[in-house]
């Protein structure tokens, strides 16, 4: 919402500069997004000028060489070229001298036109923002008729060619914000500054009936309150520049003077109005009503929409002329020739007038409004500032009456705000009567009670403040969240901590910083060419995605399957940007459709994974030669320091993973049920994202935390050196190498320490479809020094072990 600064300070004009105004309001909650410029940089070199003649161009059909009167400190009498066709001697006009600077950031110097030199320009509405002007220049004179400017006199302080504005960030729960007198108010309570009289306090209508007019509500419960106005003699025609200047710096264009005021009662009070030409109103009666199914308004866009059952339309005698709350009709709008305008100003149900414009796709400055629960009192605002500008600009008679369907007022809501309750929520006490300040600032009413306040919330907040806590909230932000000190909240004897599943999901990220690997944070959004990418086939269990039903765009209308997706979209960002090398984690969430045995009450399958892509060089080169280079083994390295972290016993087994290289990866398993995968992509799906040979992990960590103790028992390190020997295995190649440790360890017993894989041999000496493993032994017990006799039993247990599986030492 954008709020010009000249406005605002009309009702409340603290003695503080835009920024310090910035600071006031964003601190008590009504954020300032920006602050922008309207108009002119700077004002300096624009002047008024008096046309002293304006004679044809000698060499020119369009243009007209004139003799301007700029006064004594401008240099006197200057001469300008002008291409306006309206420019005539005697005439009062904006001029911009060399020097100045237009909207556009065009500086002005002096320039040859046809061979005459121009020392300035004679200026339209359009070229200072003012409005979109027409075809010829402004004419003071028509502007402003009452007043008269001496030549020289600085522009500004004639028009409002420069004007700083405030973008604010309004929250859905404070649609009393939506106006400018509404930010006038908070703009007050924070500051202090005297707040002028609200806007609608002097209203020129009158109650009761109204001659040739009728209005029907056949939904109450959607418009809770309808009121309308009738003006005869209605003199349609441009607004005046003050009204377009104000239109155009909050961000609206022009249309005639009736639409404009219309609009500039809105942004003054928050509550949207319509003008009806009264005389194209078939019968002079509207009613309100649901739409029927199919049925279909052509709006003021001269788009033709079709409704619903849950969309509320008001007619005339011969259909459909609006749709209630987003946009009027075409056939009934105010035209150049309207005479007699029936002014509307209506109260919808918020919720419906969402749905409605999101079905529709149609957004208004009215429907964003009224999406945010206006309330009824607001209509009686607008209608009184709507009918005093009416009266004013048009010329316009208003027709004696009010029609106001459904304006019964709510009982007022009374809250008990107690000073004890205060000091606990905050923290600090607050004097009593500081608060009654602020609440009463902010049009609350206030009256004292034994403990606290008595607080009657005002008609436009009945929403918002429902509760006590609501009212310690007003409180704080008008006198300064900033200054409240830092304190710890209640405890009641509750000691948070975090749960196991949290702290496993930590100590796996803290691992894989550990090995020297990046977080990254990728979308949860994938697009369902994903899919196709990955190779999935059509029946495979991946393909059970979740669908985003209001999708921010094609791009992201699925919930990511599997977490290398994201990892995926990361690794191609780099390496377009020559990052080759990666090693990226990540850490999130990943959804799949429930499976089809799922009872009815299992919505999708979520779990919380941790996913790893490595590819490129797992090191820098140095002059040591070149590191190894991402690949299944690397990966699988990762993984080991993962599972082992936290004491899982886990096996690696085949796995049916199309995006995996077939003869890489591999399924991690604890007790039989599949942890997660790991391998290297299959060389297709890499190529789908400009990928070389890349490596992947992925575990859930749901799982993890399930099969990882809680407590892991402490383990006193031995006080004994441990006895170390080596085995040579031949091993025929169908055999794993995790098969061998397997039943080395579980042949070991309590006394083997440890058992691992140093050297792989292939060749001649151990024959064809055979390779030796070279397993170094470590054997300890804690209670004494080993001798190789305290081994010699366990050993021949570990060969008679090896050769069950097909192995044989090596050099017997």
């Amino acid at each position: 919402m954008r709020v010009p600064l000249p406005w605002l300070r009309e009702y409340c004009d603290p003695d503080l500069d835009v920024h310090e105004i910035e600071e006031r309001l964003t601190m008590t909650g009504t954020k300032v997004e920006a602050i922008h410029h309207h108009g002119v940089p700077s004002t300096d070199h624009f002047v008024v000028g008096r046309v002293l003649s304006a004679e044809p161009h000698p060499d020119a059909d369009r243009l007209k060489v004139c003799t301007v009167d700029l006064g004594e400190q401008e240099g006197g009498v200057a001469t300008i070229v002008c291409g306006a066709p309206n420019v005539a001697a005697g005439q009062t006009v904006a001029v911009a001298r060399p020097g100045a600077v237009l909207p556009d950031g065009q500086k002005l110097g002096s320039a040859k036109l046809r061979g005459i030199v121009s020392e300035g320009m004679i200026l339209a509405e359009n070229e200072l923002d003012l409005g979109a002007g027409g075809e010829g220049i402004m004419v003071l004179d028509d502007l402003t008729p009452d007043a008269e400017f001496a030549a020289g006199t600085p522009l500004a302080e004639v028009l409002p060619i420069a004007t700083e504005v405030l973008e604010l960030e309004i929250t859905p729960n404070r649609p009393d914000c939506l106006g400018v007198y509404g930010v006038a108010r908070e703009l007050h309570a924070a500051t202090g500054a005297l707040l002028a009289p609200a806007p609608w306090s002097e209203d020129p209508g009158s109650a009761g009936p109204v001659a040739g007019a009728q209005v029907k509500v056949e939904c109450p419960e959607l418009c809770p309150r309808f009121t309308a106005r009738v003006f005869e003699e209605v003199t349609i025609g441009p607004s005046p520049l003050w009204l377009k200047a104000r239109l155009a710096a909050a961000g609206m264009r022009s249309i005639n003077n009736v639409v404009d005021i219309t609009n500039y009662a809105m942004l003054l009070t928050g509550q949207p109005l319509h003008a009806f030409d009264l005389d194209r109103v078939a019968g002079a009666q509207l009613t309100v009503r649901r739409a029927a199914p199919g049925e279909q308004v052509q709006t003021l866009d001269g788009q033709t929409r079709v409704l619903d059952r849950e969309m509320v339309v008001i007619e005339d005698a011969e259909g459909p002329t609006s749709i209630a709350g987003v946009m009027g009709g075409a056939r009934s709008e105010v035209a150049p020739d309207t005479q007699r305008v029936l002014l509307e100003v209506a109260s919808w149900d918020g919720p419906n007038i969402h749905r409605t414009s999101s079905a529709l796709g149609l957004r208004s400055e009215a429907s964003g409004r009224f999406e945010k629960g206006l309330q009824p009192e607001q209509c009686m605002h607008a209608q009184a500032v709507a009918s005093r500008l009416m009266i004013e600009l048009c010329g316009a008679k208003l027709a004696p009456g009010t029609i106001d369907v459904g304006g019964e007022p709510a009982p007022p809501q009374v809250i008990r705000l107690r000073e004890a309750r205060v000091e606990a929520i905050l923290g600090v006490p607050v004097e009593r009567e500081r608060q009654a300040e602020i609440l009463r600032d902010l049009d609350f009413t206030v009256a004292q009670a034994p403990d606290g306040l008595e607080v009657t919330v005002p008609p436009l907040r009945r929403q918002d403040v429902t509760r006590e806590v609501d009212l310690i909230e007003e409180v704080a932000r008008i006198d300064g969240l900033e200054r409240l000190p830092a304190t710890l909240p209640a405890r009641r004897g509750a000691a948070g901590r975090l749960s196991h599943a949290q702290r496993v999901r930590r100590a796996a990220e803290d691992a894989m910083v550990g090995r020297g690997l990046h977080e990254i944070v990728g979308w949860s959004f994938a697009e369902p060419a994903l899919l196709d990418r990955l190779r999935l086939p059509a029946e495979h269990a991946l393909r059970r995605v979740v669908s985003v039903e209001n999708p921010l765009s094609d791009g992201q209308s699925i919930m990511r399957p599997t977490i290398i997706a994201s990892l995926l979209d990361a690794a191609q960002h780099n390496v377009a940007r020559n990052g080759p090398d990666l090693a990226i984690f990540e850490s999130g969430t990943v959804y799949r459709a429930a499976p089809p045995d799922a009872g009815a009450e299992v919505l999708a399958d979520e779990h919380h994974a941790l996913g790893v892509l490595l590819s490129g060089a797992l090191a820098p080169r140095s002059w040591r030669g070149e590191s190894g280079q991402a690949d299944f083994f690397a990966a699988k390295a990762l993984l080991e320091a993962l599972l082992d972290r936290f004491h899982v016993q886990w096996s690696l087994g085949p796995i049916d993973l199309p995006f995996l290289h077939p003869g890489r990866n591999a399924g991690a398993f604890v007790a039989g049920d599949r942890l997660g995968f790991l391998g290297e992509l299959h060389p297709l799906v890499a190529r789908a994202w400009d990928l070389d040979r890349t490596a992947v992990l992925a575990v859930d960590l749901g799982k993890l935390a399930a099969a990882a103790p809680e407590v892991v028992p402490f383990r006193a390190f031995g006080a004994f050196p441990s006895l170390r020997q080596d085995l040579a295995v031949t091993l025929p190649d169908a055999v794993a190498a995790a098969e061998l440790l397997a039943s080395v360890r579980s042949a070991g017993g309590d006394l083997l320490e440890q058992a691992r894989i140093f050297d792989i041999y292939t060749g001649e000496q151990v024959g064809a479809g055979r390779r030796s493993l070279a397993v170094a032994l470590a054997f300890r017990d804690l209670q004494r020094t080993l001798t190789d006799e305290d081994i010699a039993p366990v050993r021949e247990r570990i060969v008679a072990a090896v050769t069950e599986i097909g192995g044989e030492l090596r050099g017997q």
